[in-house]
């Protein structure tokens, strides 16, 4: 009992902290202006362009798809900058060195930008509703809430593992945006998932969003939790894959890092 205190005190000490130190609280714009101006310019630009292609009556689609890709801003930039923050800011030999549980403290660097990054998708859509008509009222909330959870989980699996390379890459905003542009491109949020050639499909199912993405629009037209259960799950299990392979690869830098001698991933 004693240890999975300690474990847990481990967690949210680690994953507090790091978030703190990421958003630099003393500087507040830092934070309203990715979280606040940042979203609402991505989801005018692609609702508004998508209008312009297709007609208002699809607003909906853009609104929805954009919404729930804001997961990836704390999901890739925030986690990954969590785990690159502890080469940067010296701490990784400490880490290496600790013989504090590992899972926990990696697993730890994503809990605070799960919350964040759900509560960026709700302002996403609370920006469609205002913005564009989006219309709520025949969604499960419930269901909705426990998708943009899943989703969120699952892009956040995909920023531990990108974060494990930003260990031992100088070029760490260019993976975070390439990422983010291939989610962007690939998920569904702008392009429906039919009208992609087959190869451009299996990527998209192969990465986060995608399933979070169709089920948050099944859902907001009246779909019921059990019809988009099986999304959910995929979602979930995909999340988890990355997270595996985020942590095997960070235990394997460390054992590489001690062999070398030099406590650092590089």
């Amino acid at each position: 009992m004693r240890k999975l205190v300690l474990n847990l005190r481990l967690f949210i000490d680690g994953a507090l902290l790091s978030y703190i130190a990421l958003f630099r609280w003393l500087q507040p714009h830092t934070y309203l202006a990715s979280k606040v101006v940042m979203p609402l310019a991505q989801i005018l630009f692609f609702t508004l362009m998508g209008i312009f292609a297709s007609g208002p009556g699809n607003a909906a689609f853009y609104a929805i798809g954009n919404a729930i890709h804001l997961a990836s801003i704390n999901g890739i930039y925030g986690v990954t900058m969590s785990i690159g923050g502890d080469r940067w800011s010296g701490a990784l030999p400490y880490i290496f060195g600790t013989p504090a549980n590992r899972l926990v403290l990696f697993s730890g660097r994503a809990f605070f930008h799960v919350l964040d990054g759900m509560l960026g998708v709700i302002m996403g859509l609370a920006w469609g509703v205002l913005l564009f008509g989006l219309d709520l009222s025949q969604a499960d909330l419930g269901a909705l809430a426990l998708t943009i959870l899943i989703t969120t989980f699952s892009t956040s699996g995909l920023g531990l593992l990108l974060g494990c390379v930003s260990l031992v890459s100088i070029e760490t905003m260019f993976v975070n945006n390439t990422f983010y542009f291939l989610l962007l491109a690939f998920s569904g949020a702008n392009i429906p998932l039919t009208e992609m050639p087959g190869w451009m499909q299996s990527v998209g199912w192969a990465l986060p969003l995608t399933r979070g993405i169709a089920a948050s629009r099944q859902l907001i037209a009246g779909s019921t939790l059990a019809e988009v259960a099986p999304l959910l799950a995929g979602e979930f299990l995909l999340g988890g894959l990355y997270i595996l392979l985020g942590y095997s690869l960070f235990r394997w830098f460390e054992f590489q890092a001690k062999r070398r001698g030099t406590l650092e991933a590089f």
